[in-house]
């Protein structure tokens, strides 16, 4: 302990020392070269933030006319994210007088108030995020700017560039630390007298691409969305460097060609990511946007992609958590996801997980990184893996993958895969096979509860024992998302899906377990609020060393091979939450 807080000290004091020089700094004069907007956040959240609509923790603060720096966030993180400055994105969304008026009279307050070295901003992270914004939105924020008020900016801008070129190595490892290394790449290129810094961080760049991204593409975290948000801030730097007549490292090309192919293996028939592990579907449009500006041409990668198995056919995709949730640092947003699918017709969602819930509050995370939150079986109120003592930190126990096949066949694909997660508490480990036809119109399920070796036989034998023969209980979830409309049907065999696209899905089982349809929650960041859904639940109790759960979902027969899809959520819907 006490090395740990004298090592907290002296960072204190040499990000003090830093800040101080980087104060000191000559201000830049003005831009080497034109920024351009490589950043477009959301209209919907742009609209929200012009509203005064705040959303933090679960609650929406509604404060119009008052600085966001005011806004008394009911989470604390909120106004400190905020420092990152990536609202602007959402703000360049909208685009208009108001939202641009915006955008500078909050800027200019963060350079009043905390650009003299004050506030939770000065982190390597945020600085980095924050060079990035000031940087892409440069034409926004200087628009009809007076003499004084873009002296300002440059001179901020030049400190923070100062800073981060001396504190990089702050930022953790992994996406962190590339915002923060892209920052002073961004600055170092864009800004009069500030190349100096480009050398020394294009270099660290390079070895952290050899580090943290893996030889199949992935990162530790598993999320899907943090792997797109590292490649398109590799793919901005790389423009950056294009456009100054400069040649990205091997090593960061390479990490980019590595990459290309799993983000493809990731994402749904409607352009949108898997959503796990804390990730989201990610910006609309931002993966083709950051593959063309690469130049990679990437097909999605054969077999498994950063641990997640795809299988498609005609306009159908289902992605599947095959291996077990990260371990140590990267697993403190990890998901008890394993075994766990989605499956996207077209352009419509149709089983998904809950998502992630750290938008809404420490709650709405808590549940949303629990097995009953993703399409899967689990046992008797126990997730796959399980947290330790601190609801906010890593998997301490974590389901492991023994098993695990994709099977290319003649008539479809196919995934077969098992995991131990309830072999030490119920001696039960999870088989689930899926078959997707080759048109993409009927997927088969099948979910067994296993006890293979031994020991695990004489461990449910016990819990049999000790609770009367009554056998453990298990559900299989399959959370329906939002825009489809479900319902019992068949005088309650069956559940019909309608698509807004006029597709319509029916869903069975084998009888051998109880269907019903409960209610759910899909959590999406670009929300006020959670949206209600619904999930079909089979129950079941496993009473002997196998219990064999069949299913299928399939497109109703009447349903055409292809469907003029062209009808999407009103923005306005977004907005209102």
């Amino acid at each position: 302990m006490a090395e740990q807080e004298e090592q907290r000290r002296s960072g204190g004091f040499r990000d003090r020392y830093a800040m101080w020089r980087a104060l000191r700094a000559a201000a830049a004069t003005g831009f080497a070269s034109q920024p351009e907007p490589r950043t477009i956040g959301l209209y919907s959240r742009g609209k929200q933030l012009l509203s005064g609509n705040f959303v933090s923790g679960g609650v929406v603060v509604e404060k119009p006319g008052v600085a966001i720096w005011d806004v008394p966030f009911a989470d604390p993180a909120t106004g400190t994210e905020a420092h990152g400055f990536a609202w602007l994105d959402d703000l360049a969304a909208v685009g208009d007088s108001a939202a641009r008026k915006r955008a500078q009279e909050w800027t200019l307050a963060w350079i009043t108030r905390f650009g003299p070295g004050r506030g939770p901003g000065w982190t390597a992270e945020l600085t980095g995020r924050r060079l990035i914004r000031w940087i892409n939105h440069a034409l926004m924020l200087l628009q009809g700017a007076d003499a004084a008020q873009s002296a300002m900016y440059f001179k901020a801008l030049a400190a923070q560039t100062a800073f981060l070129a001396r504190r990089w190595q702050k930022a953790a490892p992994g996406l962190p630390r590339f915002e923060a290394l892209t920052g002073v790449i961004s600055a170092g290129l864009a800004l009069e007298g500030m190349q100096g810094h480009v050398g020394p961080a294009l270099a660290a760049l390079a070895k952290d691409c050899e580090s943290e991204i893996d030889m199949e593409g992935g990162i530790p975290t598993r999320n899907p969305e943090e792997l797109l948000e590292v490649f398109t801030l590799l793919t901005w730097a790389a423009q950056a460097l294009g456009e100054a007549g400069h040649m990205a490292p091997p090593e960061h090309l390479a990490a980019m060609e590595r990459m290309a192919p799993t983000l493809r293996s990731l994402r749904h028939a409607d352009g949108g990511l898997a959503r796990f592990h804390g990730g989201g579907r990610g910006a609309e449009g931002r993966l083709d946007t950051a593959l063309a500006n690469a130049g990679v041409r990437a097909m999605p990668s054969a077999g498994l992609a950063m641990g997640f198995a795809r299988i498609s056919g005609g306009r159908t995709t289902v992605i599947v958590d095959a291996a077990s949730p990260p371990g140590g640092a990267a697993g403190r947003h990890a998901h008890a996801s394993t075994n766990a699918f989605e499956l996207t017709s077209g352009r419509r969602p149709v089983i998904v997980s809950c998502g992630s819930g750290r938008a809404f509050g420490p709650e709405w995370r808590l549940a949303g990184r629990a097995t009953a939150s993703h399409s899967t079986l689990e046992v008797g109120g126990y997730s796959s893996s399980r947290l330790g003592a601190n609801p906010e930190g890593e998997m301490e126990e974590r389901a492991e993958v023994p098993t695990l096949r994709v099977l290319p066949g003649e008539n479809g694909a196919g995934v077969h895969l098992a995991h131990s997660g309830w072999a030490k508490t119920h001696g039960l480990s999870h088989v689930r096979d899926l078959m997707l036809t080759n048109d993409g119109r009927h997927l088969t399920g099948i979910d067994k509860l296993t006890a293979i070796s031994t020991a695990e036989k004489r461990r449910f034998e016990k819990l049999m024992i000790d609770g009367r023969l009554k056998g453990v209980n298990f559900a299989i979830r399959f959370h329906i998302h939002p825009d489809a409309e479900a319902r019992l049907d068949m005088g309650g065999t069956a559940v019909s899906l309608a698509l807004r696209s006029g597709e319509i899905w029916v869903f069975r089982q084998d009888g051998a377990a109880a269907m019903t349809l409960e209610r759910s929650i899909y959590l999406e960041k670009s929300r006020l609020r959670p949206r209600e859904t619904v999930q079909i639940v089979l129950t079941q109790r496993a009473l002997d060393f196998e219990t064999q759960v069949g299913w299928t979902l399939a497109k109703a027969q009447d349903t055409p091979l292809a469907i003029r899809d062209l009808d999407r959520v009103d923005i306005t819907d977004e907005i209102k939450g």
